[in-house]
């Protein structure tokens, strides 16, 4: 047995790639937990520019809605805040309150993950997001909506946490098998949930009961309730189904004196680990992120503007893009990632998403966008598992919480600043240049991958 799994049941043999039952079985149930997840997160995805539209009519004198949308109209110069650029740069704002709340709420999850356990991190993880949904559900204020993203924001420490899961369970040899397991449910999450939002946003409760939105009920309320039941259907699971994994919490009764050196000050992220390959990887991933966040939030604002899309047509989108992902990670990066090499395989990847983002900057037909996106998702199926493998490989065993923990922060971070700088130039300059600008600026995180050494 070896010692970096005795103890926790996850026996496996260093000299093969292959899994034990035990370890199938339980990244199975992560697999099952985020692709839940997933669908609840991406739901929203296809409705951002009709969300903004439907609060500035029924909720125009909102003071939190006043106060972003008196930050664009200063940024106008004038009262005007109709059209799709500014309804842009609300949408940026949206996306980057729970991306910083993440960014901030992600390194402590992953020190409660390494001091207290993953289960018991996770369940109360999801059991918020459950409540989010919830407050959606009756958000008829956008104060409500507001504070539903806030709570969100907090408890999505998820992928964090099932990261460390899957690196408690891995070895060397299938780490980057079973970081794929978080991709595909990336993909598989983004391939249903943004198809479910668009679906279920033409089922607005108050066209059949409209003395409903007393109680909060709005055209939304039908795909947040859909979320909120996956979440409790997720709690329900991993309360049920998932093993502890954290070889520190299996051993100690005293949870006192488990490690962790995690602090709740989000400033010592930018503090070097004693690990210069992982903080390069850690940098490269940020810088990777800032650029391609920039067209997540962008993307449907571009498709409402240029081609007239509906929610329902938006799903469709994120349908394509999901489809990808699972088809590359599922099928090639799973199997060939170690072999090839991470590192390898990540700079393919930002190599191949330089050319999709031009052409979304240049794509006047639905052909061009979807040709621009299947670059876009070839290279995000590349990029982000085989990173997050490349961190956990370079990291000591008992730090991997904190390591995953400040991968996620610190692309979180990059969500909070990419959707800005994206939004604003949207507005500024027009829907091209986030594209174009995004292009040129990954030549940056290729640099700096280029400086790891992986053995």
């Amino acid at each position: 047995m070896n010692e970096d799994t005795k103890g926790t049941g996850f026996e496996k043999d260093k000299s093969s790639d292959s899994m034990d039952s035990k370890t199938k079985g339980t990244l199975k149930i992560v697999f099952l937990t985020l692709f839940l997840d997933l669908i609840g997160f991406s739901i929203i995805f296809p409705m951002f520019p009709a969300l903004a539209k439907h609060y500035l009519e029924v909720d125009s004198g909102n003071y939190f809605l006043n106060l972003i949308f008196g930050g664009i109209a200063s940024l106008l110069e004038s009262g005007d805040v109709q059209g799709i650029s500014p309804i842009v740069l609300f949408g940026g704002a949206l996306g980057a309150l729970y991306s910083l709340l993440q960014f901030i709420a992600a390194p402590i999850w992953g020190g409660i993950s390494d001091k207290y356990g993953r289960k018991p991190s996770l369940s109360v993880s999801v059991a918020g997001l459950a409540f989010s949904y919830l407050l959606w559900v009756v958000s008829g204020s956008f104060t409500l909506l507001v504070v539903a993203r806030f709570i969100g924001g907090i408890m999505g420490g998820n992928i964090s946490i099932a990261s460390a899961v899957v690196a408690d369970i891995t070895d060397e040899d299938n780490r980057s098998k079973g970081m794929a397991y978080i991709g595909i449910a990336f993909a598989l999450g983004f391939i249903l949930g943004p198809a479910l939002g668009g679906f279920l946003s033409l089922l607005n409760p108050l066209e059949f009961f409209p003395e409903w939105d007393k109680f909060g009920i709005n055209p939304f309320s039908t795909p947040a309730a859909f979320a909120a039941l996956l979440s409790i259907l997720n709690l329900f699971l991993i309360l049920k189904k998932l093993p502890e994994t954290n070889e520190a919490v299996l051993q100690s009764t005293d949870k006192k004196n488990n490690p962790s050196d995690r602090t709740a000050n989000v400033f010592t992220l930018f503090k070097p680990l004693p690990i210069p390959d992982v903080n390069l990887t850690n940098f490269s991933y940020f810088l990777f992120i800032s650029a391609f966040s920039g067209m997540e939030f962008t993307l449907t604002f571009l498709a409402v503007e240029r081609l007239g899309y509906s929610p329902l047509d938006n799903g469709y989108m994120f349908v394509f893009i999901g489809f990808v992902l699972a088809l590359v990670q599922g099928g090639f990066v799973r199997r060939k990632a170690r072999s090839i090499g991470e590192k390898k395989l990540a700079l393919i990847g930002m190599i191949s998403t330089i050319p999709g983002l031009i052409v979304i900057g240049l794509a006047d037909s639905g052909f061009l966008l979807y040709f621009g996106l299947f670059f876009l998702a070839v290279g995000s199926a590349l990029i982000i598992p085989c990173l997050t493998s490349l961190v956990s490989l370079l990291s000591p065993k008992e730090v991997q919480g904190k390591a995953l923990g400040i991968f996620r922060s610190l692309g979180a971070l990059a969500r909070v600043i990419g959707p800005i700088f994206a939004s604003l130039c949207y507005w500024k300059y027009g829907s091209a240049y986030p594209y174009f600008i995004g292009s040129v600026f990954l030549i940056a995180p290729i640099l700096v991958l280029f400086r790891v050494k992986q053995s």
